[in-house]
């Protein structure tokens, strides 16, 4: 059956030659036979065969309808991409004017996904039948995949207008507004500025951007130019901030632009006419005199201007005050601990900040603190935009931390209301972001919209890799039709149409767009890149692999090495230790061969080289998986510590200090969190053991109680084990040693130091604060002191603590005074008996015959054995003992 429609379609090309037949007697009945032949081409698999058949055909015939028809739509069925042979046959039948086979042609294309010429010419199809309404729904699925299609939009906006859908029309200009600015098409840009002022002067974010885009794209002549007609709306309406605004703007480009300076000083008026000092700082500011530098006249009297009574400013000694009132040249100003303060204005504008009422500063100094953080936790968004507008319109999250912790919220409550503060500052439409600073947050005067909030983020994004995931969010939430997703698009598109080398930049940028047009064929670039090619270009495979920072990007290219590149096995062993991936283990596994073993036995002999491949492959990896690849898994052990202790060392020496701490953390917790080590030497011999243990115990950086617990694993498994090297006096030496009583009791009395007394000792602090002058606040002293005392108390329990070694009740040696041990002695002295238990300093009671092993008298009995006799001075006291009995202490 499938050697019949091959056969089927062979006989309908020759057919088709030997009859020549002529467009004319083409119908649309005719295509769709053709479209049977291809449904019954697809049931039988045979889609290849056929357009390869149709292919060999169209080099001989070029204008064969039958060929390029079936070509062209199992091209399409097949996602290739290629819609040329469908192109030309839309041009043929476009050309003798078979608008009806033409607008056939032009959906089949569709029935695939939105394609620019199919719609093109669909639209055409429909202005010679004179469909207007089919024509413009047509554009209107045009114009969101040609983003460099301008005058549809437009023509789609005027009729928008004309039908009174102002709303949607709005939506069209600003489109259309967009595309002739990157065209610099100045005099379309102003038509519909003049057209949007009318119909949404509001937007005033909308227009601000667009004017910055103008001066970019365009000049910054043509920009104030435009910002002049916006200015006419606010000053008739007397909104005289948003007039001052767009002002500045203008004068940003032209410092002497006299009609702009007029009438922002007449703005300035008419906004603080109520001002008992305008006249004066207008006077003193040169604001009207036009041999002052503009910028700097405005800044004087916006910064004199603030100074009025009632108006709160700050002291960077005395903090916050209110000025109580002006007279003449004197301001008088009431601190929280000077009240009454005089300056000259000439003072106070050097020294002092200004500050709106609903400054956070202001809000922490006049609410009560209760009700301030009852809000600040109830409201985040309300929090989010006082702190933001509080410094310029412009902050991130650690300056907003630092205006919240530790004064009105705590450490753990800053955790869960960052976490909620994030959501909401990339999701409400409210905030956005620093054109060029994606961390810094502003308060928008208009909401915006997510595509928005996106489009900036990636603009003000500086990595690449993160521009990708940024684009990657946009798609989640938005179409490709939007005019800020072909911006984005373009941006890596650019990396594909010239370049000298292929770095991960080329490299990432082909796979990503790729995928992209995958999912929306009607994007093609119509650059025409092989990917064997740029794989064979890339002068450093390993480094170029090893900066692509996107795990997708990277899974993606290795399975395009694998399906492109003969010799993909020896490419899957070199990037291993830049990729550490399950899939290049499992892939290399499935071959046979040992191109696998050799990997893993370069990277184990070698582990000090590929340090984060061979700790990859020991956590990903049993210790049956090593025995099959013929490794013991001893020699991953013993790689293990000695990586732990080469990189103990190297953070020691402060070098590559993150990434050591790492690959340390890692180490530590297979061999000791995990149990990896303990297990293995459940199950091994004493011989290797040893070799282990010598290494473990030459880390010196390790923490002693994690080698106390292997020593006791061992000592569990093979009682009689000898620990070469290892006595007790080292073991006395090193660290606190401590009961697991008393090392979790102290535990539990720092814990209670730190969140209990030093919390409360701090509200103490606060409410001394609030009585006033600290010089003579003896509350304030008392708290401050009572702070000292307990961070020198928690400083040195925390120390203690660091060095505790918990000493376990079978780990104690009786063949001599040690630690853990009950001595009786002789009196040589009164002929007396005397009994101690020698423990450490946080179990010393000597009320109970319990010393420290640390204490003069502990430090003089240690090492000692039975029948020895013992002559030492304390303190000008002569002490002579004989050592009886030495037994193991209850603790």
């Amino acid at each position: 059956m499938a050697e019949n429609i091959v056969k089927s379609v062979n006989e309908f090309l020759n057919e088709e030659k030997w009859t020549r037949a002529t467009l004319n007697s083409y119908s649309i009945s005719n295509f769709k036979e053709l479209d049977e032949i291809i449904d019954e081409t697809i049931e039988q698999a045979q889609q290849k065969e056929v357009k390869e058949l149709c292919d060999k055909h169209l080099t001989h015939t070029k204008n064969s309808i039958i060929a390029l028809f079936i070509s062209g739509i199992i091209s399409l069925s097949r996602q290739l991409v290629d819609d040329s042979n469908l192109v030309k046959l839309i041009h043929i039948f476009s050309d003798n004017h078979k608008w009806n086979i033409v607008e056939f042609l032009c959906n089949r294309i569709l029935d695939f996904g939105e394609n620019k010429l199919a719609l093109r010419t669909l639209a055409e199809c429909y202005d010679n039948e004179n469909e207007e309404d089919k024509k413009f729904a047509v554009w209107e699925r045009l114009i969101k995949v040609d983003y460099e299609e301008t005058d549809i939009v437009r023509h789609i906006a005027e009729k928008k207008e004309q039908e009174g859908k102002i709303g949607e029309a709005v939506e069209y200009y600003k489109k259309a507004m967009h595309r002739y600015i990157n065209k610099k098409m100045f005099s379309n840009v102003k038509e519909i500025w003049h057209s949007l002022v009318e119909y949404c002067p509001e937007d005033i974010d909308f227009f601000f951007h667009a004017e910055k885009k103008i001066a970019k794209n365009i000049s910054g002549d043509r920009a104030s130019q435009l910002l002049e007609s916006l200015y006419e709306y606010y000053r008739k309406k007397e909104k005289w901030d948003k007039s001052i605004q767009i002002l500045k703007s203008i004068l940003e480009y032209d410092s002497k632009n006299t009609w702009a300076r007029k009438e922002i000083s007449e703005c300035y008026t008419e906004k603080y006419k109520g001002h008992s000092q305008l006249e004066e700082y207008i006077k003193l500011s040169n604001l009207n005199q036009t041999w002052r530098n503009v910028h700097d006249a405005i800044a004087d009297f916006e910064k004199h201007i603030a100074f009025d009574a009632g108006n709160f400013v700050c002291h960077r000694s005395w903090g916050i005050g209110r000025i109580s009132s002006i007279e003449d040249d004197e301001i008088v100003i009431d601190f929280a601990r000077k009240r009454g303060h005089k300056m000259s204005l000439k003072m106070a504008v050097n020294a002092l900040s200004t500050l709106d009422r609903d400054h956070i500063w202001v809000l922490k100094v006049i609410s009560k603190k209760g009700e301030l953080k009852k809000k600040v936790k109830s409201d985040i968004p309300w929090t989010l935009k006082t702190i933001i507008k509080s410094f310029d319109n412009s902050a991130d999250m650690k300056k907003i931390k630092s205006e919240l912790v530790p004064g009105v919220l705590t450490q753990s409550e800053w955790s869960t209301w960052a976490t909620n503060a994030r959501k909401i500052l990339k999701t409400d439409p409210i905030f956005g972001n620093m054109p060029d600073k994606v961390d810094q947050f502003v308060v928008r005067e208009n909401p915006i919209s997510l595509e928005e909030k996106t489009f900036n983020q990636f603009k003000a994004e500086k990595n690449y890799f993160n521009r990708i995931q940024t684009l990657k969010d946009f798609l989640q939430s938005s179409d490709p039709d939007s005019e800020y997703f072909g911006e984005m698009f373009e941006y890596f598109i650019g990396f594909l149409r010239s370049f000298n080398t292929v770095n991960e930049f080329v490299i990432s940028s082909f796979l990503f767009t790729r995928d992209i047009i995958h999912d929306y064929p009607y994007l093609n670039h119509g650059i025409h890149l092989d990917f064997k090619e740029l794989i064979e270009q890339i002068e450093d495979l390993e480094g170029t692999f090893a900066k692509i920072d996107d795990p997708d990007l990277k899974k993606e290219l290795l399975e395009g090495i694998k399906m492109n590149i003969p010799e993909w096995e020896d490419l899957f062993v070199r990037l291993f230790p830049y990729c550490l991936s399950r899939y290049i283990i499992d892939e290399l596994n499935k071959k046979e061969g040992n191109k696998l073993k050799t990997m893993v036995f370069n990277i184990t002999d070698n582990y000090r080289n590929y340090r984060e491949a061979f700790i990859w492959l020991a956590r990903n990896s049993s210790e049956s998986w090593f025995e099959n690849m013929e490794i013991q898994y001893e020699k991953i052990l013993i790689g293990l510590i000695h990586l732990l202790d080469i990189t103990f060392r190297e953070i020691s020496n402060r070098r590559d200090v993150s990434v050591n701490r790492k690959l340390n953390r890692q180490i530590q917790a297979y061999l000791f969190k995990d149990k990896h080590l303990e297990n293995y030497i459940e199950n091994t011999d004493q011989e290797s053991i040893s070799r282990l243990y010598t290494l473990i115990e030459d880390v010196k950086d390790l923490d002693p109680s994690l080698k106390i617990n292997i020593r006791h694993k061992i000592m569990e498994q093979y009682p009689e084990f000898k620990f070469y090297g290892v006595v007790e006096k080292e073991r006395t030496s090193r660290g606190l040693l401590v009961t697991r009583k008393s090392y979790t009791e102290k535990t539990k009395e720092l814990k209670h130091l730190l969140e209990v007394e030093v919390p409360k000792n701090a509200k103490e602090i606060g409410k001394a604060i609030e009585l006033g002058d600290l010089r003579e606040n003896a509350e304030y002293k008392a708290a401050k002191e009572r702070q000292d005392i307990l961070n020198a108390i928690a400083g040195k329990l925390k120390d203690e603590i660091d060095r505790a070694q918990i000493f376990k009740p079978d780990m104690v040696d009786n063949s001599s005074v040690s630690f853990g041990t009950t001595v009786t002695l002789e009196n040589l002295i009164s002929g007396s008996e005397e009994t101690y238990t020698i423990l450490g300093p946080w179990e010393s009671n000597p009320t109970e015959k319990t010393i420290s092993y640390l204490s003069p008298f502990g430090s003089a009995l240690l090492h000692h054995k039975v029948g020895e006799e013992l002559k030492f001075e304390i303190n000008e006291r002569i002490n002579h003992y004989r050592l009886k009995e030495i037994t193991v202490a209850q603790f």
